[in-house]
Formats: C-alpha cells, structure tokens, sequence
C-alpha cells in the first residue's frame, strides 16, 4: 500500500515537470493572441480553432522543454529557475530534448495534416526561432537578445490567420508587428526586477549590461513605438472605431507606466508596468475581435 502511494506520487511528480517544462503560463497569453486572431481573420469552427491552439501549445512547449535543457547551467544560478525540473537534475537533459523534439514533430503533423502547411511552417519556425536564434545564440552574446529573439514569441498571430484564412496578407504582419514591439518593454519591466540573478548568471540582458537607466529610455522608446505600430491597423482599414478607441487609450496607459518609470525608478513601478502589459495585450487583441463583430 505504502509502494504504491509512493508510485503515484513519483509519477504525478515527473507528469508535473514535463508539465512545467512546456511553460504553461507563458503559452497562456500566446494562445489568447491565437484564438482572437482568428476570430478577427474569419469564423473558424470551434474545431478548427481547438486543433489550431492544440498544435499551437504543442510547438510552444516543445521550444520550452529543449530551453530548459540548453539552458540548465544558467537556471541553476538564478533563484527564479533553479528548481526547474532539468536544473535540480529531476529530468535528464536528453529526455527534455527528446521531449521537446517529439512535441514539435507532432505540433508539425497536426497542424499539416489537419489545419494547413502555411500554419504547420509558421508554427515550426517560431520554435525553431525560440530554440536556435534567441536560446542558443541571441540570449548568451547580446542585450538585444529580447528584441531580435521577440520575433519567436510574435509568430502566433501568423499561425492563427494561416490557419483560417490559408494565406497571410498585411493585417496578420501588423499583428505580428504588435507582439514584436510589445515584447521588449514587456520583458525588460521583468528583467530590471531580475537584473541581479542575471548578472550572476552572466546574461547580458539589458539591465547589465546598459544599466537600468537606460534600460528604462529603451522601455519608454519601444512603448512609443508599440503605440505606433499599434495605430497601423486603423490606418490601413483593418479595424474601425473600436479599436481605433481602445488602442488609444491602452497605448497612452502604458506610455504612462514607461513615463512613471523613467521618473520613479522603483522595483514597485517596474512591476506595475510588467503587469499592465499583460493586460494590454491581451485587452488589446480582446478589442480587435470587438471591432470585427460590431
């Protein structure tokens, strides 16, 4: 009786890291990004929607789980990851990587052989983005890493449009192109919270190797940006009014969480604007299906 509670409790345990190695909560918003996309691209059965975020979430955790594993000898110096699951030694590197790379054939397989190519492509490449430009390459040499490498994260939108339409045209690019922008002020509100582990770790992330000062131009600069960037798709007639109005005002909020942090270069401050990005994004997409079915 007591072996067999041990067993159940083992392998909830190992369930629970392959789990955590695909990153659930950072899948949480891309899959948001997805399903409204493709609400705003046409009217998707419930069907093709639940494959598409399936394959979607398959993909995302495949590049999760092979991070892990390439990026175990930094997780175990920062406080934050050091218990992940490859880091504590609870998963062998080689199986997060067998791991990650099955999940990737089979997001690949799903989506190709019940979606469409254009969407099985864009999905692998965002993972192959993730895993080769910004893991194995970006992350370690640059304090860009998280501009260049944001590219991995903005492919979702691309997926979802390919997914209902079968094609790509000028409105999912500016979507991508939303998400892109966004990710640097997102991240780097995180990374001035986090600015010691990653020093210790010897990431060059913004915050280090700039200092936070500056760090906190670029976040004002890239939310200016993003605000831009944002405005395009009111510009080009992808949406109307609606979201001409809520990109306003959600824009001018997040110009003024950047503005409040340049001026009050507080951990508090810095953690506002990181969660009220989260919000931003999400409400933001939220309005773009608003403005297509009024």
């Amino acid at each position: 009786m007591i072996e067999a509670i041990g067993t159940r409790a083992g392998w909830r345990t190992v369930v629970a890291d392959y789990f955590e190695m695909c990153k659930p909560k950072v899948q949480s918003l891309l899959l948001f990004t997805t399903v409204t996309t493709m609400y705003v691209a046409g009217d998707p059965s419930l069907g093709l929607v639940a494959l598409t975020c399936v394959g979607g979430a398959l993909s995302a955790g495949g590049a999760g789980a092979i991070n892990h594993a390439l990026d175990r000898d930094l997780d175990r110096l920062m406080k934050r990851t050091a218990d992940r699951p490859v880091a504590s030694g609870r998963v062998p590197p080689t199986a997060a990587i067998v791991f990650g790379v099955v999940l990737g054939c089979a997001s690949f397989a799903l989506l190709a052989l019940t979606v469409n190519p254009l969407a099985a492509v864009l999905s692998m490449s965002g993972l192959l983005g993730y895993v080769l430009v910004y893991t194995l390459w970006l992350k370690r040499t640059t304090p860009q890493n998280i501009v260049i490498g944001g590219a991995a994260g903005a492919v979702p939108p691309l997926v979802a449009w390919a997914a209902v339409t079968g094609e790509l045209s000028g409105t999912p690019l500016y979507l991508f192109a939303i998400v892109f922008f966004w990710t640097p002020p997102h991240f780097w509100s995180l990374s001035l919270l986090m600015k010691d582990e990653y020093a210790r770790a010897g990431v060059p992330m913004l915050p280090v190797v700039r200092g936070e000062a500056e760090t906190r131009r670029q976040i004002m600069l890239y939310t200016v940006l993003l605000y831009a960037v944002s405005q395009l798709p009111f510009c080009a007639g992808a949406f109307g009014v609606t979201y001409l109005i809520c990109s306003v005002v959600l824009g001018a909020g997040f110009i003024l969480g950047a503005w409040r942090l340049l001026r009050h270069p507080e951990r508090r401050t810095a953690l506002r604007l990181y969660l009220f990005s989260l919000a931003y994004l999400a409400l933001l997409f939220g309005a773009m299906v608003a403005d297509t079915r009024l």
